[in-house]
């Protein structure tokens, strides 16, 4: 998992409350396990104006002009500022992986939904908090201004608009080092893997019957 530490990104507004996972990601793309490829298909039925389907080459695909990540001033965003209840409805471990694949590695919103919020700090998704006025002035602050970029330091726990302004933010000690250090919960397991292999060599010497190279 990459390692999140300090991120100067430019920002792109999806002003749209109780975003659900299968807006991010629709049921007819979750066909892989492996954690790539999804990008393209972010927020699919919002980004296109026809139907998509898997293997489908998107480049050929029409844009919805009107979306706001198909407008230049927002392409290659890093921090999407959201509304209320950001990934709600099913537990589709595919919405990070495609919010990831698209590039974004911070989302900011008043409140997320439980199990999209676990899911994205294990796939180095950093989901901040804010009170609902602080996000309220961010969007329009990003509306108003082309390449609008915050500075999100994890270390402090700080936004920090272009004007200077630090917003603090809260997050659990677990996820924070976790991000600092880039460990996903097979990253947490090697850890352990000096613990783990004594006591698979005192568990092989005092059973040896239970392997059959003893």
């Amino acid at each position: 998992m990459k390692k999140f530490e300090r991120l100067q990104g430019l920002v792109a507004p999806l002003d749209r409350a109780n975003v659900d996972t299968d807006l991010i990601i629709p049921k007819q793309f979750l066909k892989s396990i492996k954690r790539t490829g999804f990008g393209p298909n972010l927020f699919d039925e919002l980004r296109y104006l026809d139907e998509g389907y898997p293997g489908q080459d998107a480049s050929s695909r029409p844009l919805n002009p009107d979306f706001v990540l198909n407008q230049s001033r927002y392409r290659d965003a890093q921090v999407l500022l959201a509304r209320r209840n950001f990934g709600c409805g099913s537990s589709r471990e595919h919405a990070p992986w495609a919010l990831d694949d698209f590039g974004f590695r911070a989302v900011i919103a008043p409140s997320f939904a439980d199990i999209f919020y676990n899911n994205s700090f294990k796939n180095g998704i950093l989901l901040i908090t804010l009170d609902e006025e602080t996000v309220d002035r961010l969007f329009l602050e990003t509306e108003a201004t082309e390449g609008y970029r915050l500075d999100i330091d994890l270390e402090r726990q700080t936004v920090t608009t272009p004007d200077g302004e630090a917003i603090p933010f809260e997050v659990d000690a677990f996820r924070k080092h976790c991000l600092l250090e880039g460990l996903d919960d097979i990253g947490l397991t090697l850890e352990q893997s000096g613990a783990i292999h004594d006591f698979e060599r005192g568990h092989r010497a005092a059973r040896p019957w239970l392997f059959r190279d003893a």
